[in-house]
């Protein structure tokens, strides 16, 4: 278990690590040089921080616009945390081992599902499946599974959504990309596909279809075709207009004018997202030629599934609107879920961010603008509903106000509380 734990906690969680040995392995198996090796291994490392390092700079600064946010507009519910579900699970109910060899047992379920079946995706995002060996781990304990049993039907649960989830979205990302090169390896898939639904539904159609990307704007606005200025101009107001409704007390801004702090804080983001495209454009530009050693031996045809924010320089516009509009969601659904007896979730804005922008991608590529915005609150709208529907199932295991966040992991949870529990209790 040291040496289990070891690997898990310190090289399969950690991507990019993860990404520059399936580099270096795929360049081996290409029998290139030891110069080219090396090269590759560590741009792709490089690269991969480089993201991390932009998404890093990203989190900070909506870490403090959610604290404003919340206090600014009088908010108290349930924050989602998948994170404290995990701490509880192995520190109260003993389950650290189980959910460390579910982890392994995901990863080559989906090697041998990606190896034997038209499905070719490997699944390269590592938190991603520590959070899915977390929650079948928990519901396969509560619905009676021990042993053995718990582990293979968490890695095989785990491992069908590791290649189902990139398979269903990669018509859509082919769409966005121009290529099958590339899949989306991330745990909320489902909503993105919920947000393309409604965009199709509800959007634009044929020719009429506008892309968020292709604004024409007036030649004195011209400077706004330029992303990194189109988001700040977007970012600053909202962290300024937010700061004014929170005021001056909130946050410790080292003396600094709160004001002031929250217009850095707004730029703060925006660097943030010049970093991470950075990252991602070093990171594409040595893992897709190294992965192909890996489709040429290994898995015939394999497609390595990366984390979302890959995926963002395709469409930027999209991602700053599908996080204005899934914000938006989130909000209305904080206040109409109770209503219905449901928990008030408070509205994430990691989450609002990194998934509200991918889905903002889906219904931009579906629906074009008016669809990206529909579908866009209604994502907002359903990915609350989910975790909303999960409180009550975690209240009644223990986890007090706890809820997750990607609904990928929440859909595999509910699988268990409404499927394979009631089967089991039928034995």
């Amino acid at each position: 278990m040291t040496i289990v734990n070891f690997i898990i906690e310190n090289i399969l969680t950690e991507a990019s690590i993860t990404i520059a040995l399936i580099a270096m392995l795929g360049l081996i198996l290409q029998k290139k040089s030891v110069g080219a090796v090396i090269s590759g291994t560590f741009k792709t490392l490089l690269g991969f921080q480089v993201l991390n390092a932009g998404s890093g700079i990203i989190t900070g600064s909506l870490t403090y616009f959610g604290e404003i946010f919340t206090e600014g507009f009088n908010m108290q519910g349930i924050v989602p945390s998948i994170e404290a579900i995990n701490g509880q699970a192995m520190n109260e109910l003993g389950l650290g081992r189980e959910i460390a060899f579910t982890f392994l047992a995901i990863f080559v379920f989906n090697i041998l599902i990606a190896r034997f079946t038209p499905w070719k995706y490997i699944f390269l995002t590592g938190q991603a499946i520590l959070w899915m060996a977390t929650m079948t781990t928990i519901f396969g304990f509560f619905v009676g599974l021990r042993g053995i049993v718990l582990i293979l039907v968490g890695g095989l649960i785990g491992g069908i959504f590791a290649v189902a989830m990139p398979a269903i979205a990669q018509p859509i990302i082919r769409k966005v990309t121009d290529s099958d090169e590339l899949a989306l390896g991330h745990f909320c898939t489902i909503g993105y596909i919920f947000e393309a639904g409604v965009a199709k539904l509800f959007g634009e159609k044929g020719e009429k279809k506008k892309s968020i990307e292709d604004i024409n704007l007036p030649s004195s606005f011209e400077f706004l075709q330029d992303t990194y200025l189109s988001v700040m101009v977007v970012m600053v107001p909202l962290y300024v207009v937010t700061a004014i409704f929170a005021g001056p007390d909130v946050v410790d801004t080292g003396g600094q004018n709160y004001m002031i702090y929250s217009f850095i804080q707004a730029i703060q983001f925006v660097v943030g997202i010049y970093v991470l495209l950075a990252g991602v454009r070093l990171l594409l530009g040595e893992i897709v030629p190294a992965f192909r050693g890996i489709a040429m031996k290994l898995v015939p045809d394999a497609v390595p599934a990366l984390d979302a924010p890959v995926f963002f320089p395709y469409s930027p516009n999209a991602v700053i609107l599908g996080f204005i509009t899934t914000t938006i969601g989130t909000v209305i659904a904080m206040f109409v879920l109770p209503t219905f007896g449901l928990a008030m979730i408070l509205p994430g804005m990691l989450t609002n961010f990194f998934a509200g922008g991918t889905a903002g991608i889906f219904g931009n590529a579906v629906g074009g603008r008016r669809g990206a915005i529909i579908g866009g609150i209604l994502h907002g709208f359903f990915i609350t509903l989910l975790p909303a529907l999960l409180v009550t199932i975690l209240t009644g295991m223990g986890f007090i106000n706890a809820t997750a966040t990607d609904v990928d992991t929440i859909a595999a949870a509910l699988l268990y509380a409404w499927i394979i529990g009631p089967i089991l209790r039928m034995f």
